[in-house]
């Protein structure tokens, strides 16, 4: 049997893909964090209940609707981004000159509603949704063996990330968006709409972390009190990566889920504490993250 420092390979490797699935997770949610927090100053306690609201949206859609989860990756990110910018419109916009710690304390009970509405409706022991025909299964490869879902949670995670790092850092769109968030009195100026430009980027947000709820429907317990568990860990991410960057929460997010799952491996009693070291010790020695530039 192959051995890694100790470890069957097959177990390793079997961590090892949990560990970059759970990071698939983070890298999402984190990126539309980031996208909030980087272009509009917006502290969005409201993130995890999004991410649930996603994967209630593709739960509910299939058992009452019959929305099938192809139709849900595309209708529940819609429905949580329309959520999104009318949230933004009346209540967001409305203390965006006050303290950011308005807007924290505004989304984490936005948060607190939802989640305590669906707990009186549906409980906390959560539903299973069932995993698409087409990703049954798996692909055995020699040395473990790899569940088409969890390949195409990962596939779907990435390509989503990087277009949207893309579309942010290289495109007009993005230097719009941009430019719109630090000087928009200028682009009001040019003709630009800044407060849609706000709107829109606020409703993608958190479309973002609903896309990341329909992914994780068929993995998880579909539960009100999901997104809160998420939460804290995908701050700590977005804190180790730099508050704001875009390219930090991709790669902070997949290589914190790596860590986490080789931790599991060989020292399981930190698993749910390493990230957190990491943070702190991110703090101390670089206070505005890896990819945050210094103020």
């Amino acid at each position: 049997m192959t051995m890694i420092f100790g470890v069957p390979l097959a177990v390793f490797m079997g961590q090892l893909l949990l560990g970059l699935i759970n990071g698939a997770f983070y890298a999402l949610l984190s990126l539309g964090l980031a996208v909030i927090f980087g272009l509009l100053k917006i502290v969005n306690f409201a993130h995890g209940a999004m991410y649930m609201l996603g994967a209630f949206a593709t739960l509910l859609g299939m058992r009452y609707l019959g929305i099938n989860y192809w139709a849900a990756l595309l209708l529940a990110p819609l429905f949580v981004g329309l959520l999104g910018m009318l949230i933004e419109r009346v209540l967001l916009r409305r203390i965006g000159h006050l303290d950011h710690l308005y807007g924290l304390l505004l989304t984490f009970g936005l948060a607190l509603i939802f989640e305590g509405t669906l707990v009186n409706f549906f409980g906390v022991s959560g539903a299973r949704y069932p995993t698409p025909e087409a990703l049954q299964g798996g692909y055995q490869t020699g040395f473990m063996f790899l569940p088409k879902y969890r390949a195409w949670v990962l596939l779907a995670a990435l390509v989503v990330c990087f277009a949207t790092w893309y579309i942010i850092e290289r495109t007009r769109l993005g230097a719009y968006l941009r430019a719109g968030t630090e000087n928009p009195a200028l682009m009001q100026a040019f003709g630009v709409n800044v407060p849609l430009l706000v709107t829109l980027t606020y409703g993608f947000g958190v479309a973002l972390a609903a896309f990341a709820g329909v992914l994780a429907a068929p993995l998880y317990p579909v539960s009100p009190t999901m997104g809160s568990n998420l939460l804290i860990v995908v701050f700590a991410v977005v804190v180790i990566g730099g508050m704001g960057s875009i390219l930090g929460a991709i790669v902070t997010g997949l290589a914190m889920g790596l860590i986490e799952g080789l931790t599991k491996v060989y020292y399981p009693e930190a698993a749910n504490t390493v990230i957190f070291l990491v943070m702190i010790l991110v703090l101390l020695l670089r206070p505005a993250g890896l990819f945050g530039k210094e103020a």
